[in-house]
């Protein structure tokens, strides 16, 4: 079997990783400065980007206690809303950084006083020129259409920016050597590919709805692995946080249902994502586990493995299971994970207007 581009690029992850935290973390000193007396952070971005600016938000809320949201790019672009930003820092992400929708937003959220950071990963794009300070992830180039590395770099720049503002020193600095760890820890992980095979046998066979579920820091991992199982392997899949399938989705759970639930190893929310897996495993479905701890891997049917990684890091190695899930799935189905139907690399948002986000 030839082996496909985007598994090539999940190999190059730990490499990835290495040179992304070493080329943004000597730019703190450039994003505290910027966010100087500013409170309130907002992520800008679409699809993959979008989950990896969740990871964002939860991480800036719960780790450096700054008040932060989702933007809504449309505000600006189309209902040309005034909001006053002038204490905002606002992040917008873009692998490409030619994303037309999220170029303007960031240049309208500049005119209403906002400071801006762009995370992506070509430094010479328009978003990186035109931001106030540009985090450029070092991935190199990204062929596959699923992104994998490129995702991976934002997620680092997110722990990079939460850890810049939090005010414990000591906690950051302990954060930072976990941080240095990851890309090693994510090698092995790929190396052994532990529960892999099985968990894409399983999605490949179900016979009911697939779900993909998580919680707090994980829930945009979650929805990340639900995107990348439906764009890739041309499966319909939701993408749901804990506490909204619990308020209703669960009801459609049956025997022939896969639930894949992803889950930090440590926290205050590993519990009830263990109680969650033995509630659908009640209900019929097969349990597919992704990270969490030893309570959580008996409660699944299946399990595979993540990085060893404290919560806060947790969604930056979470995902990278979940990529060599969906790229064993794609094969299973006989799918061409690097050119899924119907996608490029490079989208638009609304048509006729130039490209837009890249998956």
């Amino acid at each position: 079997m030839t082996e496909s581009q985007m598994l090539r690029e999940i190999h190059e992850q730990p490499a990835a990783a290495t040179r992304t935290i070493e080329a943004l973390t000597p730019l703190r000193p450039q994003i505290a400065a910027l966010a100087e007396g500013r409170r309130h952070v907002l992520f800008a971005a679409r699809g993959s980007s979008d989950n990896a600016g969740l990871y964002g938000r939860y991480l800036l809320e719960t780790y450096a206690g700054r008040p932060a949201a989702m933007l809504a790019p449309s505000v600006f672009t189309h209902y040309h809303a005034a909001v006053d930003l002038s204490d905002t820092l606002v992040v917008t992400i873009s692998q490409s950084g030619g994303t037309q929708e999220l170029v303007e937003t960031q240049a309208l959220v500049r005119e209403q006083g906002a400071a801006t950071v762009a995370v992506t990963n070509v430094g010479d794009s328009p978003l990186a020129a035109e931001a106030d300070l540009a985090l450029v992830t070092q991935a190199g180039p990204e062929l596959a259409v699923p992104a994998t590395k490129t995702y991976l770099g934002q997620t680092i720049a997110m722990a990079v920016l939460a850890t810049t503002l939090a005010p414990d020193e000591g906690a950051r600095v302990a954060l930072d050597g976990e941080l240095a760890e990851l890309p090693g820890r994510i090698a092995q992980v790929i190396e052994a590919g532990t529960g892999v095979d099985e968990a894409a046998c399983a999605l490949a066979e179900a016979m009911g709805p697939t779900i993909v579920t998580g919680r707090g820091l994980l829930l945009g991992t979650a929805l990340e692995t639900a995107l990348k199982i439906e764009e890739t392997c041309l499966r319909p899949v939701r993408g749901y946080s804990y506490a909204d399938l619990r308020h209703g989705p669960i009801a459609v759970v049956r025997p022939g249902a896969v639930a894949v639930l992803v889950a930090a190893k440590d926290g205050p929310l590993t519990a009830a994502m263990t109680e969650l897996a033995g509630s659908l495993a009640e209900r019929g479905a097969t349990v597919v586990g992704v990270g969490g701890d030893e309570d959580f891997v008996r409660a699944c049917g299946l399990h595979v493995p993540a990085p060893a990684a404290p919560e806060t890091l947790s969604p930056i190695g979470t995902i990278v299971p979940a990529q060599l899930v969906v790229e064993r799935l794609a094969a299973r189905l006989d799918l061409d994970p690097d050119n899924p139907r119907g996608l490029a690399k490079v989208t638009q948002t609304d048509a006729g207007s130039p490209a837009s986000e890249t998956r």
